[in-house]
């Protein structure tokens, strides 16, 4: 008689070692009353104790109690931030038939799911001025990644243009999506003052074989690019599709994607409503306008609103499914095997709570702060921008001795800046941030660590 079954792991002998390194002899031991590891104060020798509910309560708050929070204290740039989440937005996601649906197999039994992403796509379609917005993606390289493999699907062609300036880490993810798809990419070179896209070397880049362009605006570091729209006739001149990233929260105050010319619109959403996580909580925004050869080639999903047969009633299905478990594999147009639902919904409470007057009054606050940041640490001797036009956020900025001095802005309860020294070829590069909670006092007070940092008095 078979004892252990093949195809499933830790049974019996495994089951056994794994009890007897931790110390217990049967399976029914890790049932028992909760013990926490504690010293005793006999020669550091660690016992175990039992411990009630209170008590274990006790220890592990005097543990969090050494936490420290940098909401107010994180001057990263380059994402994720630190922006407002409303109280709501917690409320409604934690909800359980939000927080644990996953994946609609049966798309028609999840109405309420369904019509909560197509709030959320008609929300990003009138963000972005674009007539069709899916599902969501995994995050702003992902949604870059899908738009170059779309528009090399769209004009079958097998090159595609992303800025010079891009990130390696960005880069390497659509570099992983593109390369196995034979869809090469091309590097534009940004100006070294303004910080935007070089024109004149954009097009020497272009010709027959590119599929589409990637612009961006705010950029990476931050820039608010002035030559997006000349950027895209660039590229609608060899026939090629004109994909355009945008900061959403941006687009309350910037023209948005749509008005510039745009065929394809990318973001990263995290800033709507979804607060930072270890290495996780983004939301790739992609959207497009009401071209049918591009919507038949968008990845993921998108949700869409009908009638019953009699018309009395309105309902929410799939309309366009492209992943490769609802259709023949050898049709789908993408292989994420999974939506960022949970984000899109907190995106669209968000959305829906802040209103457009809601969402003009963080981007004013966002760029108010970014102008007094940027003047402040101006005013720490050898320290200057390193692209000389406005910003949204995030901003680059270079001096002597910036490189190590993560640690020493740590000591003084602040994080401050990421290196960019690779990514920009100039040494000294760190990129900083600031968002809508931070006040006057909280900058002042990091540009004096900043300066003490580096040596200053």
């Amino acid at each position: 008689m078979l004892k252990n079954h093949p195809y499933i792991p830790n049974a019996s002998s495994n089951t056994r070692e794994m009890l007897k390194e931790i110390g217990l002899g049967k399976l029914e031991d890790l049932f028992n009353d909760l013990r926490m590891t504690d010293d005793m104060g006999s020669g550091g020798a660690l016992q175990r104790v039992p411990m009630d509910e209170m008590e274990i309560r006790g220890h592990m708050e005097g543990l969090l109690s050494k936490n420290e929070s940098f909401k107010k204290r994180c001057f990263v740039g380059g994402g994720p931030w630190f922006h407002y989440v409303p109280s709501v937005v917690g409320q409604i996601t934690s909800r359980g038939e939000f927080l644990t649906s996953y994946t609609p197999y049966q798309p028609e039994f999840s109405q309420g799911g369904l019509q909560a992403l197509f709030e959320y796509q008609s929300m990003i379609c009138e963000l972005y001025e674009m007539e069709v917005a899916n599902a969501s993606m995994y995050d702003l390289p992902t949604s870059i990644g899908e738009a170059a493999l779309l528009c090399s699907r769209v004009t079958g062609r097998r090159a595609f243009i992303v800025p010079q300036g891009m990130p390696r880490v960005r880069r390497s993810v659509v570099e992983n999506l593109t390369e196995p798809q034979s869809v090469l990419l091309r590097y534009a070179p940004h100006s070294s003052d303004g910080g935007g896209v070089d024109l004149e070397g954009l097009k020497a880049l272009l010709d027959r074989d590119v599929a589409g362009v990637y612009i961006e605006s705010p950029t990476y570091f931050g820039v608010l690019d002035g030559g997006v729209k000349a950027a895209v006739e660039i590229a609608h001149d060899v026939g090629a599709l004109a994909v355009v990233g945008a900061d959403p929260l941006s687009l309350a105050l910037l023209k948005p994607p749509g008005e510039l010319g745009a065929d394809i619109a990318v973001g990263e959403g995290q800033p709507l409503g979804i607060p930072p996580g270890m290495g996780g909580n983004s939301l790739g925004i992609i959207a497009c306008k009401g071209d049918q050869r591009i919507i038949r080639q968008m990845p993921g999903r998108i949700v869409g609103l009908t009638k019953t047969l009699t018309g009395d009633r309105r309902g929410f299905i799939l309309a366009l499914a492209t992943r490769e478990q609802h259709i023949r594999r050898e049709k789908a147009t993408s292989n994420i095997c999974t939506n960022m639902t949970l984000m899109a919904i907190a995106a669209s409470v968000y959305l829906a709570t802040m209103g457009r007057e809601g969402m003009r009054a963080v981007a004013a606050k966002i760029l108010e702060n970014t102008n007094y940041a940027m003047k402040r640490l101006r005013e720490i001797e050898g320290m200057e921008p390193l692209f000389n036009a406005p910003h949204f956020r995030d901003f680059a900025m270079v001096a002597k001795g910036l490189d190590g001095i993560g640690g020493r802005l740590l000591s003084k309860r602040f994080v401050g800046g990421r290196d960019v020294s690779e990514d920009l070829g100039v040494g000294g590069a760190r990129l900083f941030a600031v968002t809508e909670i931070m006040e006057k006092g909280d900058i002042d007070a990091f540009t004096v660590a900043l300066s003490h940092a580096l040596g200053g008095r």
